[in-house]
């Protein structure tokens, strides 16, 4: 059982669902990350997710796409993300996820990529852009190398390519939540719930996590009450960073209160 694996079984017997909280690596800069990261599962995150930015995003929205704008000035590359993942992981157990898109990887080259990403610690690897019918080796540099491949499935994937992706899927299976871009949301997409009843419904399936737009506790209760295993919050996060930029105490202070609100909205 891998360690994503394991934080979804124990959260869930402890009558929670697994929380997973997003920061872009590199804003406003890598230290500032890390600290943010440990005030984050100081907080109550279970589950760390750490994006590398990149110039061309097909899936983020607004806030997400300044804060890779910000890490890229900054000279955030896809190495400093997973060295960044190894000192993290020197002082917290939480295992890491790593979103970036495919370019950067392939550039690296797969193998290179998760023999650097095994050796830093990254317990899960998440491509946007990455069809899973075009991820055979892709997923097999990844089991090679102990990390988990990530797939994604949205409320228009069909009843075939969603099995393919669930079965495909290691860790946790990522169900985007609405159609469009990541962002904060005041209400929570009812696509979320939808695509949530068609992936239960699979017998064999691996754990299952929401995002996009996810940005309250009210969110995550819903998604709770839906039957969710997992809810990822990423843009309400990023979000506190880029209004203190010029306040990093402040910032560590809100990205801790808000994971502990969202943590206490987890219980079912």
């Amino acid at each position: 059982m891998s360690n994503i694996s394991k934080v979804f079984k124990d959260s869930l017997a402890s009558g929670r669902v697994v929380l997973i909280g997003y920061l872009t690596a590199g804003d406003p800069s890598l230290e500032q990350t890390r600290i943010y990261a440990e005030a984050l599962v100081e907080g109550g995150v279970d589950v760390l997710e750490l994006g590398v930015p990149f110039s061309d995003p097909v899936a983020d929205g607004v806030t997400i796409q300044a804060s890779a704008q910000r890490a890229l000035a900054a000279g955030t590359k896809l190495l400093d993300v997973l060295r960044l993942s190894s000192t993290i992981k020197k002082s917290l157990k939480t295992p890491i996820v790593i979103l970036s898109y495919l370019n950067p990887i392939y550039r690296m080259g797969f193998r290179k990529f998760f023999e650097e990403a095994g050796s830093s610690g990254v317990d899960g690897v998440v491509v946007p852009d990455l069809p899973v019918e075009e991820s055979t080796e892709f997923r097999e540099e990844a089991r090679r190398a102990g990390v988990d491949t990530i797939l994604l499935a949205s409320p228009t994937t069909s009843e075939d390519r969603l099995d393919l992706i669930l079965r495909a899927s290691q860790g946790f299976v990522y169900l985007v939540s609405l159609l469009g871009v990541t962002g904060v949301r005041r209400e929570l997409s009812p696509e979320a719930l939808r695509i949530l009843e068609r992936v239960r419904a699979r017998r064999e399936r691996p754990y299952v996590a929401v995002g996009f737009g996810v940005s309250s506790p009210d969110h995550v209760k819903a998604l709770v009450k839906g039957g969710a295993e997992g809810v990822i919050v990423g843009s309400a996060l990023v979000k506190i960073v880029e209004e203190n930029l010029d306040n990093p105490s402040k910032c560590l202070e809100q990205l801790r209160s808000f994971a502990a609100r969202l943590k206490e909205a987890t219980k079912f």
